[in-house]
């Protein structure tokens, strides 16, 4: 199909590259990366797969889109916070992304051609760091750790077998402790009713190792 009549097909879909995104996201989002396709999504809008590739010159091309809405969602650090506070906001802002795209998770760091949403990102966070006082080298050190612990943490809570700290307790009550008798696992035991005692709440493991990552960090850069 000769590129002047793709356009036409796309014109007659009411096709853009906006839309043709949005959707791509909306179904990775429902069903997972791995099954989207490009027939598929041709079919969710109601056009021809070929109509397709007028916007995206391929799946992977696509996938730089996609990333890139991602990014754009989440909120860049701060150049007016001290920069604990703007990473901590960032990595806050970056788990409640890839809570609402999970797909995304292992997507973050694969792309290799970049789009301007992902570039900014980048690009503020390294400023954050430089400006703080982190070098070059130990700016890259600190990317790879905070990146490592904020995507390991939403690759691990996307896997959870409950939402919210109730549905815990329920789960722990009913389903873990019948399973560990204090006689074979005490501590095990111990452990499972001390946390349903105390109400506890997985949520806050997040904000607990980030804290402990950024204090870990601060020494390592020079303020002067």
């Amino acid at each position: 199909m000769s590129e002047k009549e793709q356009h036409h097909v796309a014109s007659d879909a009411g096709l853009s590259k906006q839309r043709l995104v949005a959707e791509a996201v909306r179904m990775a989002d429902r069903e997972g990366v791995d099954r989207l396709s490009m027939r598929r999504l041709a079919s969710t809008l109601g056009a021809g797969a070929m109509s397709l590739y007028y916007y995206v010159a391929s799946k992977e091309e696509l996938l730089d889109a996609m990333i890139d809405v991602v990014f754009e969602e989440i909120e860049l650090p701060s150049a007016e916070a001290d920069w604990q506070s703007a990473m901590r906001r960032e990595a806050l802002s970056t788990r409640q992304v890839l809570a609402r795209h999970p797909w995304a998770i292992s997507l973050m760091e694969s792309r290799t051609t970049p789009g301007p949403a992902n570039l900014r990102h980048r690009e503020a966070f390294t400023a954050c760091l430089r400006k703080a006082g982190f070098s070059p080298l130990m700016a890259t050190h600190a990317n790879w750790l905070l990146n490592s612990y904020v995507y390991g943490y939403a690759l691990q809570a996307a896997s959870l077998p409950f939402e919210t700290a109730h549905e815990l307790a329920d789960m722990v009550e009913d389903v873990y402790l019948p399973q560990l008798p204090a006689e074979e696992f005490p501590f095990l035991s111990e452990s499972a009713a001390a946390l349903v005692a105390v109400g506890y709440d997985p949520a806050e493991e997040f904000t607990f190792g980030l804290d402990l990552v950024l204090a870990a960090l601060e020494p390592l850069r020079d303020p002067a």
